[in-house]
């Protein structure tokens, strides 16, 4: 059974950071494109980065050399650091992978950067 499990998620200062986790089970990370997605709230979910099956990385303009996503194959489980954290990276957080047309989203974690 597929599934992924986000962690980490919580309320940080500006200027704070966090890592979300996220754990999967049912298929082998290294093997799928995975991303991470945020949804603040009255907006659309967005790309926020994403890491190839080579082990690249892209990220969206605006989070670009604050936040870092990378995967454990071991752990079987993908990161998103994030450095610098502003009020506007405010959001729930979602981990997605994607295979052959074949989509798997996790339940989110939310996180707040406010003082």
């Amino acid at each position: 059974q597929v599934q992924l499990v986000e962690s980490g998620g919580g309320l940080v200062q500006p200027g704070g950071s966090l890592r979300l986790s996220c754990a999967v089970s049912g298929f082998t990370v290294g093997s799928r494109l995975m991303g991470w997605y945020r949804q603040a709230p009255g907006k659309e979910r967005e790309l926020v980065a994403s890491i190839s099956f080579g082990g690249s990385s892209t990220y969206d303009d605006s989070v670009k050399g604050r936040f870092t996503m990378s995967r454990d194959n071991a752990k079987n489980t993908v990161y998103l650091q994030m450095n610098s954290l502003k009020p506007e990276d405010t959001a729930v957080y979602y981990c997605k992978a994607t295979w052959r047309g074949f989509v798997n989203w996790g339940q989110g974690t939310q996180v707040t950067v406010s003082s």
